[in-house]
């Protein structure tokens, strides 16, 4: 009798913008399997968000029936996103939030007395609720959990009210919650949008989400936070080997030492803005990584009778991050950002363009142009082709294959699964 193939994890990390990249990794994994010739089941059974990447892994669960259709979805959505499809990025929409918020801080003193003039966040992300109810059919999930097509989907946040670190996850398969210090997982009878908005939450940058845990309302940001081991939920729900793609260099310091020269002078708010969220949004995945590969190489020293009595088992595991700085990226066309915005970013410190830019590791997350996407999509692909004996390997597809070029590719892809109206009159939505 042949042995089971083990079940494959997705662990998409978050990162705001930078989730793009992810889209790229992906179509190159959808290429290379369409020229192993396997266009059989989802390629994942396990599939596991945390921030923006939460809004990926729900569309592939949603779309597990069709890994091509639900990546060239994906492809079309990033290439052709805007800024004001995810937070509000008009004049009227900025002195609403950001410009206020910036008031809170210098005239809080006169303004206290006033509740109502106290912005939740420096942007305002309810375009994004509009744009994920009409691109995710979060409908579907159960029909592919119940059809065999996916075994579990996790969508990680964390608590403001409790401290507590959350992975709420939908499956068919008796999959026990679990409790580690200061993170618990949560079985969802059904996940949605809600919870996305909730996971994908970058803190001050977009308000938090109310969502009901253990029959209470708490109010949850951005899953990244306080994500001590962001391979776990994956491992929990059944994953025996796990594909990893990280939305920034595994030691990408998120200063401004990546490009140009250094500043030596004090540090704007935006630049440590975006040190913090490198310390939110990278290290703790660099961490876990880490930590995997010692448990393994114990493992492999320990005697098989030992390893047989313990609960430990060796994980395989296949990184595939960006090879160059995003915030460089980012640099390279702050200037996509619409003038409401670029306004509001100067007034914390980001400045100028391309080799003298400042703050841009800040604006890497905040640019949903497709000026900046389109160049993390193809770098996404070019890192994952470049790899293409490791993925063949992990996937155990056959080593002959012909070679793609990612610039044609991804002009290629995407389209042929949607109904697509121009922007801006709405945002594009996934058919079944």
């Amino acid at each position: 009798m042949l042995d089971a193939k083990p079940k494959t994890g997705l662990i998409l990390t978050g990162g705001g913008a930078r989730a793009a990249y992810q889209v790229g990794v992906l179509a190159a994994i959808a290429q290379l399997r369409r020229d192993a010739c396997t266009t059989g089941d989802n390629p994942f059974q396990v599939i596991a968000g945390t921030s923006a990447g939460s809004i990926n892994a729900a569309t592939l669960a949603c779309q597990a029936d069709d890994f091509c259709s639900a990546v060239d979805g994906l492809m079309y959505i990033w290439q052709n996103i805007h800024v004001d499809q995810v937070y509000a990025a008009d004049s009227f929409g900025v002195i609403r939030t950001g410009a206020k918020w910036l008031s809170m801080i210098s005239l809080g003193w006169a303004l206290n007395r006033w509740r109502r003039t106290r912005p939740r966040s420096l942007l305002d992300n309810t375009p994004l609720r509009g744009l994920l109810s009409q691109w995710i059919r979060m409908d579907r999930l159960d029909d592919m959990l119940a059809q065999g097509h996916l075994d579990a989907l996790a969508v990680t946040g964390s608590s403001y009210s409790s401290g507590q670190h959350v992975t709420f996850y939908q499956t068919h398969h008796q999959i026990d919650p679990w409790i580690r210090t200061q993170r618990l997982a949560v079985r969802a009878p059904r996940l949605s949008i809600e919870h996305l908005i909730a996971s994908s939450a970058i803190p001050f940058i977009f308000p938090a989400e109310p969502l009901e845990l253990a029959g209470e309302v708490e109010w949850f940001g951005d899953g990244s936070m306080r994500q001590t081991a962001p391979i776990s939920p994956a491992v929990h729900l059944g994953a025996e080997k796990v594909l990893i793609i990280g939305a920034g260099r595994m030691h990408e310091s998120g200063g401004e030492g990546n490009h140009g020269p250094v500043n030596t002078g004090h540090p704007s708010l935006a630049q440590i803005a975006g040190h913090a969220m490198s310390n939110i949004f990278l290290d703790s995945l660099a961490v876990d990584i880490e930590r995997l590969k010692r448990i393994n190489s114990t493992l492999a020293l320990l005697p098989r009778e030992a390893r047989a009595n313990t609960p430990l088992k060796p994980l395989e595991a296949l990184v595939i991050a960006p090879s160059r700085p995003l915030d460089s990226l980012a640099a390279e066309h702050q200037g996509a950002l619409p003038p409401a915005i670029r306004g509001l970013l100067r007034g914390v410190g980001v400045q100028g363009e391309g080799a003298t830019a400042s703050g841009s590791a800040l604006v890497s997350y905040l640019l949903f142009e497709p000026e900046y996407t389109n160049e993390l999509i193809t770098l996404g692909m070019a890192d994952t082709l470049a790899r293409r004996a490791e993925i063949q390997q992990f996937f155990d597809w056959p080593a002959q294959a012909p070679q793609v070029d990612p610039a044609t590719m991804r002009k290629r892809a995407g389209g042929f699964a949607l109904q697509i109206p121009p922007h801006p009159p709405g945002p594009p939505r996934l058919v079944a």
